[in-house]
């Protein structure tokens, strides 16, 4: 079974973004990237498919600029056996990733997509579910266990209610949430491996899909700073500040 597992390059999470001074977007200059974090529950959750016998290949594919070989390295020197990198300067929207998922999915036939539930950077949510319907497969989203048997995904996802469970066919499409897994450490002889490991690159023409952006961006601001805290006297103070100020009551 060959797995196909999408990974994004983002600020990495410990960093804090910046927009930029004209509003025009957030600031990437001089700021340390890395794979997202859901992509990096998605690929261990592949590698130990894979460990167990279960899958026989995991693919990293990604879609960016040429910097996003170096996710896929990352990804591989967690396990991934091979990347695809779609090397495009487009702004890339969900939609348009889907669709070019959708023509590797065509041109490499994975048995199973797993990718992370969402992005830290935009958290649109929209990918995995946008592929699967591109491909008329059936989904699991929010993943926060996985057992493969049969040709068939048992997954345990996380609502509000508690747990669901939800069987569903191979092909599919599974989103990982953060309770899947703990994924490992890269490991120096590993890192070292990933760097021979094959990568390819190819171009959203070369799969024949518009990339195109559908929507743009009027402005981007940081979220309003937090006023600061007040004392008071009583509680009979607080409940008037809580009931005529901040009215949660």
């Amino acid at each position: 079974m060959k797995i196909l597992v999408p990974v994004k390059r983002v600020i990495d999470y410990n960093i804090k973004a910046r927009v930029k001074a004209d509003g025009s977007g957030v600031d990437l200059a001089n700021v340390k990237m890395s794979i997202n974090p859901f992509d990096e529950i998605a690929i261990e959750e592949a590698v130990r498919l894979k460990e167990a016998g279960i899958a026989t290949e995991v693919l990293a594919v990604s879609c960016g600029i040429a910097a996003c070989q170096e996710t896929l390295r990352s990804a591989m020197a967690i396990g991934a056996d091979r990347g695809i990198l779609v090397e495009t300067d487009a702004e890339l929207q969900p939609l348009a990733v889907a669709k070019l998922l959708k023509a590797l999915c065509d041109r490499e036939q994975p048995q199973l997509v797993l990718c992370g539930k969402q992005a830290i950077d935009d958290d649109a949510n929209q990918t995995g579910q946008m592929l699967a319907a591109l491909a008329g497969w059936p989904q699991a989203t929010f993943a926060s266990k996985v057992v493969i048997a049969d040709g068939e995904a048992t997954v345990t996802r996380e609502i509000d209610g508690g747990l669901e469970t939800l069987r569903i066919g191979l092909p599919a499409v599974i989103s990982a949430d953060l309770r899947l897994n703990e994924p490992r450490y890269a490991t120096l002889p590993n890192i070292m491996k990933a760097k021979k490991k094959p990568l390819d690159t190819v171009k959203p023409a070369d799969l024949g899909v518009d990339v195109t952006p559908r929507l743009s961006t009027l402005k981007v601001s940081e979220p309003p700073k937090r006023g600061a805290g007040v004392k008071v006297a009583d509680a009979a103070e607080l409940m008037n500040k809580l009931r005529n100020e901040a009215k949660v009551i």
